[in-house]
């Protein structure tokens, strides 16, 4: 976390130098979103229903193990899920279907694991439309999960699904750069639910929890050997990743914590002493270089039996199209 991330959530009077551009940020956002409800900007819908998974804030809030639940849910209802995504920090002008024969660095690292865990097809794209267009044209897909798709309003959707981080909350709850909110508070007046990760929030409806799960090699052969670990990672919240390292009774030596979607390589790793444990998703982005001591945590998500029948009231309606 960076000094102005700090200050965001920790109140630092600093971050007020920043409201004029706030202020300015807020306006550009509200004539945006208000010129595609008034079809000022174009926006596309494709022939099936499209589920938003997202967020009002930067960083991460359990968007992706959010989503592998809801992939896993719908394939239980009888539904056929496919995944779009921006693929964040790798260089594409075109719709491409991620495969095991990827890096982290060819499509992203968030998309990467949701191919290699939820078994659905994913495409990434920077235009979500065409990234939907083509998932729905390559694949037998009959319901399409865009993932941090909430303020890409030029595709159409049919469900909004935003995640809070319950510890972090909104922060100052002002909008970037003098805060961390990509829209104002009130935007969450209008999805679908909302859904606080692993704490409270008052606007949220339901509650989901992240469950860790025995550690696992990169190299798919070491074992884990029980002793006390260097925590690695390059998330939004790394203080998630030590309370749930800690939750399961790992012992934490020394931590090294890096920008949310480092592109890491050896060098950047070279010095520090393992045994390594990182999160699933920078484990996506180091299994080339990868040593035998270095281990990550698998999470899974949790949501609440109030969240699950309330989605399935949701999904009658395009059960039988």
């Amino acid at each position: 976390m960076n000094w102005l991330e700090r200050g965001w959530y920790r109140q630092h009077p600093f971050t007020l130098l920043f409201w004029p551009l706030s202020l300015l940020y807020r306006l550009v956002a509200l004539i945006r979103r208000f010129g595609y409800q008034r079809g000022w900007f174009q926006s596309f819908a494709v022939e099936k229903p499209v589920v938003i998974v997202g967020n009002i804030s930067v960083g991460g809030t359990g968007k992706t193990p959010f989503t592998l639940w809801l992939c896993k849910f719908l394939t239980e209802q009888g539904f056929t899920p496919g995944i779009v995504s921006r693929g964040y920090g790798a260089r594409i002008t075109e719709p491409v279907r991620v495969t095991s024969l990827h890096l982290a660095c060819d499509v992203g690292d968030e998309p990467l694991l949701l191919a290699s865990k939820s078994n659905c097809p994913v495409v990434v794209c920077p235009d979500r439309v065409a990234a939907a267009q083509y998932l729905l044209a390559s694949t037998d897909c009959d319901i399409v999960i865009s993932d941090d798709g909430l303020q890409h309003y030029r595709l159409k959707r049919d469900l909004e699904l935003v995640l809070i981080d319950g510890q972090r909350g909104l922060g100052n709850q002002q909008l970037l750069p003098a805060g961390p909110l990509r829209e104002p508070v009130s935007r969450l007046q209008s999805v679908d639910a909302v859904v606080v990760n692993s704490g409270d929030f008052d606007l949220a409806q339901y509650r989901m929890q992240l469950k860790a799960v025995k550690p696992l090699a990169l190299d798919g052969q070491s074992q884990w050997p029980e002793k006390a670990v260097t925590l690695v990672a390059a998330i939004g919240n790394p203080q998630r990743f030590v309370d749930t390292v800690k939750s399961v009774g790992i012992e934490i030596k020394a931590t090294a914590f890096f920008r949310d979607h480092f592109a890491f390589d050896e060098n950047s790793l070279a010095d520090i002493e393992g045994p390594v444990l990182m999160t699933e998703k920078d484990a996506v982005k180091c299994r080339t270089f990868a040593k035998p001591n270095w281990y990550y945590l698998p999470v899974e998500a949790d949501l609440s039996d109030e969240f699950k029948f309330w989605l399935q009231q949701q999904l009658r309606q395009w059960r039988d199209e």
